[in-house]
């Protein structure tokens, strides 16, 4: 069986990161190691939630796990809580990563055009860092601009997109999947080979409506999809899919909950994609 190792915080309440990667790459057939590097009593959406930093425990595990000769198809990043995490978490991956692995990068910072509050104006150059050693990086738009250095514009078209793409590639990441990507009257995912100097791009219906931790629930289903065998297109298509399907299910469900997206209802129709 495959194996990926996930690097994210747990927020113990609110369907996202470590709670949302581990059931659903599990789902698709795939192992699913989990280094925490936080634990929270929920996401930060809540008020008064509590934090516990787990900083100093993502080295001791990764060299528990090399002294015990375990290895990994992938490594998977989320939210990283500072720059001394992008650090460690590069060691880690320095010290791990065979040839043959992949590293996916989530750079989970931003969204609607500003740095989420816990970070700080440098967080995204740290964050570069880690990108530049992506097999392939999963940003929006938001993050794209800031791990560029590029300014951020709410309405774009096709030509800046690609600028944006073509930059952050160019730091190193062989492929980029730019999500939530709307321009022309089109919504969706547009992704970059910086290796064919191609483009790609899967177009969806927009749903109206915006619920917390969609953005885990692509890149973790993308990621076991990729690493179970599925190609790239196949991947970027199943878990945009799922994600909209997820979405749907939520918006017309009356008890579903605010602080995400009810995932689990739909776990039948991305098995049923695999």
């Amino acid at each position: 069986m495959k194996r990926i190792v996930t690097i994210q915080d747990i927020s113990c309440l609110g369907k996202c990161s470590l709670t949302v990667a581990l059931p659903i790459i599990s789902a698709t057939g795939v192992e699913a190691a989990i280094i925490p590097t936080a634990v929270l009593s929920t996401h930060t959406m809540f008020k008064n939630f509590t934090c516990k930093d787990l900083d100093d425990q993502i080295l001791p595990i990764a060299k528990h796990w090399k002294d015990e000769g375990i290895e990994f198809d992938a490594f998977y990043t989320g939210y990283l809580a500072s720059a001394q995490q992008i650090e460690k978490v590069i060691t880690l991956i320095d010290s791990l990563k065979k040839d043959g692995n992949l590293v996916i990068i989530d750079p989970a910072m931003a969204d609607n055009g500003k740095l989420y509050p816990a970070f700080d104006a440098e967080f995204p150059k740290e964050m570069a860092k880690l990108c530049s050693k992506a097999d392939i990086v999963l940003p929006n738009i938001t993050e794209a601009c800031l791990l560029t250095d590029t300014p951020y514009r709410e309405k774009y078209d096709k030509a800046f997109a690609e600028e944006v793409v073509e930059k952050l590639a160019a730091q190193g990441a062989k492929t980029v999947v730019l999500t939530g990507a709307e321009f022309d009257g089109k919504y969706g995912v547009l992704v970059y080979s910086s290796e064919k100097k191609e483009y790609w791009y899967y177009a969806q219906e927009k749903i109206d409506a915006a619920f917390h931790g969609t953005g885990d629930i692509f890149s973790s289903t993308f990621t076991g999809l990729l690493v179970r065998g599925k190609t790239l297109e196949a991947s970027v298509e199943i878990a945009a899919d799922y994600t909209a399907e997820c979405i749907r299910i939520t918006k017309n469900t009356p008890d579903a909950n605010w602080y995400g997206v009810d995932f689990e209802r739909a776990v039948p129709y991305l098995i049923s994609r695999i």
